[in-house]
Order: C-alpha cells, then structure tokens, then sequence
C-alpha cells in the first residue's frame, strides 16, 4: 500500500512540475492567459500532505467542469510555489523514511528473532552480523533510500567475477534486488550480500578448501580475517571493489598466477588446438616408421632430415631420457603414457593446477618476513629472500611420497654445527616400532641412544659424526611435525632430477654456505664464513642462536611464473593437486571450508597398539636386527 502511494506521489509530482513550468512561463504580470487545474490524484495528495481534512477533498464526480481561460484565477505568486514544492519534497522523505523504517523494522526482527541460523552457517558470521546490525540501530548495509549503494553495486559485480580470483561465482549466493519488492524481501536482501560477502572475503584470505582437508600435515597458522573487522572494513569504504582486493594474498607469486590465469582463459581456444601436440595412438617401435616421428624430433630439439619418418637412434637416446625423468620404464617403446609426457598437460589441466597453487597461496600467511627462507617442494629448490630480493638459492632433497615433506610457516631458531640427531617421533612410530622387533644389541653396535622420555614416548638419539644422518650441520626451526633443513652425507642424491627420497626432512645441497647466508642475515655483527663453519665439522656441537630469526616457509608450488615471466610446472608428487580438484568436483565441496573433525579415538588406538612394543623396545628384547636402520641410514 505504502509503495502504490509513493508511486503516485512521484508521479504526480513529475506532472505538477511538467504543468507549472509552462503556466509561469505564460503568465503576465496582472492575469495568467491560460492554465490547467492539477490531475484529480496529485489534488488528492496535496490536499492531504497540506492537512486538508478528507471531507473536504471534493470526490472527482463532484468536479466542477474545467474552466476557460478568463475564468482561471491567478497563479500562485513564485514563493507560494516554492513553499508547495518544499512541501512535496517533505512528503516524498516521509514516504521514503517510512520504507526505511520497514526495511529497519523486518531486519531488526530477523536479527533479534533468532533467524539468522538458516540464513548464515557460520557461527562466527553470526555473531558478527547480529553485533554488527545492532550497533546501526538494524539499518541497511546495501540500501539507502530504498535503492542500492554504489558500494553494493560494486560488491555485486566484484562477486560476479570471482572466476578472475580463481574462485566460482556459483559459490556466492548474491540476491536479486531487481525483484525485491517489499521490506521483507529487501531486507533478506540485505543480509544475504553481508553474508555472501563474509564468505567471499573469507575465501579470498585464507582459501576456498581447508588445508587439512588436502594433507594433515599443514601448518601455516590461522589469519582468517575477523568478521567484525571485515563488515566494519566493508562498511566504511568508498572503495569496496579495492577493500574486497585487500583479502587477496599480496605475494609476488600469487598475482602473476592470477595473471596467467587470466591469460590461459583468454587464449583458451587457440591453446586447446595446439597443433604442436603429438597424436596418441599405436606404441612406436625403434626402427619402425611412423608421421609422428618429425613432430617428436620437433619437440624434443633432435636432429633429423626433412620428411624422414624412421625412429632413429638419436630419437630413441632423447625418448629413454623422457622415460627415466618421468619415472616411465626406459624401454625407448613410444608409448601413450610417453606421448603424454612429451605433450604436457592439456590448456583444461594447466588451468586446474595454477588454479589448485592460487589456492595454497591463500593458506600462506599475509606477512613473509623481510627475510625468510622458502622451500618449494615440487621443484626441488630452497631460495633465500631478503627485503623482496632474492639473494641465494640451492637444490634440496625433500620427502617421499610415502612420508611426505609437511607445508608449514615457522621462524628459524637457530644453527648447529656437529648436530645429534633426535630420531623424529612419526619415524619411530610409523617405521621403527612396526618394522623393528627389538634386538637387545642394535642400538649399542649402531652408537644410538635410546631412553624413555618424560612424555612416555622412546627418545632415540644419534650422536654426531660422520655417519650421522643429519650431516655436518642442521638448521632448526621448531615446529610439530619435527622436521627441519640439514646437511647429508650422501651427496650423490643431488644429481637426480627428481628428488624425492627423505623421510620427511630437507637435505641441503650445498648447507655450509647456506650456514654462512643464515648467520649473516640472523645475527649482528661478525659471522663465521664457509670455510670458518667447515673448520668446525668433525669438533664438538656448535650452537648458533639467531637473534633476528628468518622465517622459513616450506611450500607446494606445482606452477609458478619464473623471473622470465613464463609458466613453469612441476609434478604433483603429493596429489595435492589432483586432490583439490576432487574436493571441488564432489559433494565435499560444500563443506571444503571447514576443517575435518580430528579422530582422537584413532589417535588413542594407534598409541595403544604400539605400547608393547614400545616396552620391549625399552626392555630390549628384541629378534630381529638392522631391519629398520639399515633402511634408514642407507
């Protein structure tokens, strides 16, 4: 009923002006030549906005019949006129104030009636919006004057283009205002684009899918934005297209795969008929002839001659390297599974892993470090950083795909030269004690320490020396999983191209000089040189504290734009890859933001079955020798 009023009212007024102007325009100074009286409905409104009683408002059949020209009395006098149009501009406030009112009325008793529950899931939102609304007397966030705000526009389009951040629109219920046509719809309205923005923010910051979710072996800490933070941000922008930007993680890295992102979908039609890509299809034999050989020459850079068709030599040497890089059995048989590997993956497939590494990126946290240490798994490389500036990098050895290297932020504690090596629970417990019936004499001929810790569990320790695991020097950055970077004594893993074989642990190329570059970075002063470090292997264990401590941020990037500005990518030793976009592709995704619920009766099971062992571990009864160590020191 309100609306149907405000409508006539407005109408109404756009014809009064329309009608006024010309009378004015026409009128001499003594008499108005011509004029017509105001529509039956505007003279309604007038009357009662001027609070004419309704019994005097003349019913449109008890008119009187238009009046000529000479019988028109004078118009009003200019002031007479501003004095009505001030009064029209008063009872068009009214109205708008009374749908304000209405939409204030609906969202207070949505709050405060408890029905926030099936409109946000989110408890934290909950709490965040009902603190939020209550603190502006329940008015609108996205409506001022019953139409959106030119924030609320452009929060609704930033929405609409999700798929620009690497995340789905489809995930962002945004409402249709277009048909919102009552306070009770508006008001709906309102809080559904509070809530679909909390939830957009949210996966802007921290990622559309829970890390641990992906691998239990996460820990990059929590920096989900605060939701009173984020609606007070929201709120109090002119800006909201740039505040929403904001959530996005600012790294380097980050915003050159959102670039290439953008690119791959641009170019994505040319890309998928890429006619450089070898045709599957029947194995090629060496010796035997075959259209594919010169596009296979092609593009693995050997040498040939023009329509020469034979599987050569040359090509058979180029396609076993192919094989063994890609853990393909080194037949020289050209096979399909070659054939994919020579091809890379197709456009569709390297938009879903720079998508899947744009997501890891949000788990990071927001602040680096000025200096920090990262470690990128999948390529097998360490990188030293200091004020945005790369200063030294070294290959390493990272985890096996069996015990996996962990993903985690921690700060670098300090360094130790001539290190003891304290066997990591998880490899006692998932490898020693399964594997290892005890052997009273193990550990004494192989120099190990064992003891019963304070907390129950069984300490084993290797002292230094030049057998021990560890190397000559090892950097400790305390964390959970109780892993850390370190020298190692079999230096020949360093020359494989794949090099995923720890138990978990990082081994350093090149570790004195990376001992060197830490020091000076992390300690004031003079620090020991590499060849100063290298005089103390073989004494007795050096500590080094660090006083200014690095961070250090051991990460998954399977694609990653290099300094040249090209997409590199990497193998998904892991799955984590392939394991995002399962979560996504599944009826998991509607809960992939939220973390799995810990099993700590698996947990307690699992404690509870190695406790026997555990006891003739300490008593050591044991049968059955070198099982484990043998494995573990070769």
């Amino acid at each position: 009923m309100r609306k149907t009023r405000f409508d006539q009212l407005l109408a109404g007024t756009v014809l009064s002006a329309a009608l006024v102007a010309p009378t004015l325009a026409a009128a001499e100074p003594d008499r108005v030549e011509s004029a017509r009286p105001l529509p039956p409905s505007l003279n309604g409104q007038m009357l009662r906005r001027r609070d004419t009683p309704q019994a005097q408002v003349p019913a449109p059949q008890q008119r009187e019949p238009v009046a000529t020209p000479a019988s028109v009395p004078a118009s009003p006098a200019p002031r007479e006129i501003e004095t009505n149009l001030d009064n029209f501009k008063g009872a068009l406030d009214k109205v708008m104030a009374a749908s304000d009112s209405a939409i204030i009325d609906r969202l207070r008793g949505i709050v405060t009636g408890k029905q926030l529950d099936r409109r946000i899931d989110s408890a934290a939102d909950r709490k965040a919006v009902e603190s939020f609304y209550a603190s502006r007397n329940y008015a609108p966030l996205w409506i001022r004057d019953g139409h959106l705000t030119p924030q609320a526009k452009a929060a609704i389009a930033r929405i609409k283009n999700a798929s620009t951040d690497g995340l789905d629109p489809a995930d962002y219920a945004v409402p249709d205002f277009a048909s919102a046509g009552s306070a009770d719809a508006l008001a709906d309205g309102d809080i559904k684009l509070t809530n679909a923005l909390l939830t957009y923010t949210r996966h802007l910051a921290v990622g559309r899918i829970a890390p641990t979710r992906v691998s239990a072996e996460v820990d990059y800490g929590n920096h989900t934005p605060d939701p009173d933070d984020v609606l007070r941000k929201l709120s109090a922008a002119r800006d909201a297209d740039a505040a929403i930007e904001s959530y996005n993680p600012p790294h380097q890295g980050f915003r050159a795969l959102k670039a290439k992102l953008a690119e791959l979908r641009a170019n994505g039609a040319n890309a998928s008929a890429d006619e450089s890509r070898i045709a599957e299809g029947a194995p090629i034999k060496p010796g035997s002839k075959d259209a594919r050989v010169p596009g296979l020459r092609e593009k693995l850079g050997v040498q040939g001659k023009p329509g020469d068709f034979v599987y050569d030599k040359a090509l058979f040497n180029a396609i076993k390297n192919v094989q063994a890089r890609a853990d393909i059995k080194p037949t020289g048989v050209i096979d399909n599974k070659t054939i994919a590997t020579i091809n890379g993956p197709k456009p569709g497939q390297v938009t879903d892993r720079v998508l899947a590494n744009m997501e890891r990126w949000r788990w990071l946290p927001r602040d680096l470090g000025r200096a920090y240490v990262m470690v990128n798994v999948p390529d097998y490389t360490l990188k030293v950083m200091r004020d945005g500036t790369q200063v030294w990098t070294t290959k390493i050895v990272a985890g096996k795909p069996q015990t996996p290297t962990p993903l985690l932020t921690a700060a670098m504690d300090n360094v130790v030269v001539n290190p003891s090596w304290y066997v990591p629970q998880s490899i006692i417990q998932n490898e020693l004690l399964p594997l290892y019936a005890n052997d009273p004499r193990i550990f004494d001929r192989m120099g190990l320490e064992v003891k019963k810790g304070p907390d129950g569990n069984i300490n084993v320790v290797q002292p230094p020396g030049a057998a021990n695991a560890l190397g000559r020097i090892k950097f400790n950055f305390p964390n959970k999983f109780q892993v850390y970077l370190h020298d190692t004594p079999e230096k020949r893993l360093f020359a494989a191209d794949k090099r995923a074989f720890s138990h978990g642990c990082m081994r350093v190329e090149n570790p004195t000089k990376f001992g060197e570059v830490m020091l000076a970075m992390a300690i004031p002063g003079q620090t020991p040189t590499q060849p100063q470090i290298e005089r103390l292997v073989g004494h007795d264990e050096k500590i080094f504290k660090m006083v200014n401590k690095p961070m250090v941020h051991l990460t998954y990037q399977t694609a990653y734009v290099n300094d040249a500005g090209k997409l590199v990518l990497r193998d998904d030793i892991y799955g984590f890859d392939a394991r995002i976009k399962t979560i996504l592709h599944s009826d998991e995704r509607r809960v992939a933001d939220v973390a799995p619920p810990q099993d700590p009766k698996r947990e307690q099971a699992t404690a509870k079955s190695n406790q026997e062992i555990l006891r003739r571990v300490e008593r050591r009864e044991a049968q059955n020798p070198f099982v484990f160590f043998d494995k573990l020191f070769r």
